[in-house]
């Protein structure tokens, strides 16, 4: 059988149906990793990944009920409420990451939307900080309007994240609190305003491989792909409904990240959280199938990560290296 091709009349594709999606993830391993390795040597420097670093700026009381996450207002979990931080203190953190290797800061407040005001205010500063420093600016502030995302443009900031989390049949099952629609129409807004789009979903939530397949057939129907597209494993937090459920088989992510990388082929596919219940081995074969980014240091928001200077070590152990603010890696534009 040959393998799919990711372009149709030398156009990235947008056409992928949720059905042939499910057959390229279900074709045999070592067919789907070559031509996932093919497809991302065309386009990425396979042995450059992406150090980025998130921070919680505004911590726990969200009103959202997703159903994985340990902010929520509706579950009884150890995430204690914190204000949103001063800027400086943003600032000497965003500091601390470049000088660590990172270039994207990436900050995250659980908030259901952004809200016009004193804190909004000081988040627009936290980005033209952050700017300053030589690093991408990242978000992550739940919904937002074209106006308030054509202030934070304004302000400079390279990218924004808004995931969908799962495929739209699964999505209810999840999150009560806030549809589909609503997130497709924040990330129009981004779009629009001319910030570039980091959007993806989380794995081992109960979904089926259909729901797989549906969530990476409705980000490869966005136009433009986003840019960044993080591929997460759930971490299953004490307190939220999902804490029972088993682990992410690990081939599991491979998988994913391998299909994503063929539908998906200009974008940086970001091995997300999940990663300290990953081998070493589990992720040199995601980084073989794909992936070019990944969050680095101890906390990924409120949930641990591997640190620093394990992931330096494996990359070092894999003849891979930190991409470096000079030397970003470009996609070829078809």
């Amino acid at each position: 059988m040959p393998f799919a091709t990711p372009t149709k009349n030398n156009r990235v594709r947008h056409d992928w149906s949720s059905e042939e999606v499910l057959r390229l993830h279900d074709s045999p391993f070592p067919d789907l990793l070559y031509q996932a390795q093919t497809i991302h040597r065309q386009y990425h420097n396979p042995r450059e990944v992406q150090l980025c670093t998130l921070l919680s700026i505004k911590t726990g009381a969200c009103p959202e009920d997703c159903a994985y996450c340990p902010q929520s207002a509706h579950h009884s979990t150890t995430v204690e409420p914190e204000q949103l931080l001063d800027v400086s203190q943003v600032l000497a953190a965003a500091r601390a990451a470049r000088n660590s290797g990172s270039t994207r800061f990436c900050m995250g407040a659980a908030w259901r939307e952004v809200r016009d005001g004193r804190e909004f205010d000081a988040v627009l500063e936290m980005v033209r900080g952050v700017k300053s420093l030589g690093l991408e600016a990242c978000c992550t502030l739940g919904m937002l309007t074209k106006e308030q995302a054509t202030r934070l443009a304004g302000a400079g900031l390279s990218a924004y994240n808004h995931n969908l989390d799962t495929g739209p049949k699964f999505y209810e099952s999840i999150i009560s609190t806030r549809s589909f629609e609503e997130r497709l129409e924040t990330l129009r807004n981004v779009r629009e305003a001319g910030i570039t789009v980091c959007c993806g979903g989380i794995l081992g939530m109960g979904e089926s491989l259909g729901d797989r397949a549906d969530l990476l057939s409705v980000l490869a129907a966005l136009s433009p792909h986003p840019e960044s597209v993080p591929i997460n494993a759930l971490v299953r937090a004490e307190g939220t409904p999902l804490e029972g459920l088993p682990p992410l088989e690990p081939l599991s992510m491979v998988r994913m990240i391998a299909t994503a990388r063929v539908v998906l082929p200009l974008s940086r596919i970001r091995l997300s959280a999940g990663r300290l219940e990953m081998s070493d081995e589990t992720q040199a074969l995601c980084f073989l199938a794909g992936a070019n980014s990944i969050f680095t240091g101890d906390k990924l928001l409120t949930t641990s990560n591997p640190g620093q200077d394990h992931d330096l070590a494996l990359l070092e152990k894999l003849g891979m290296s930190p991409v470096t603010s000079q030397d970003q890696d470009e996609t070829i534009p078809i």
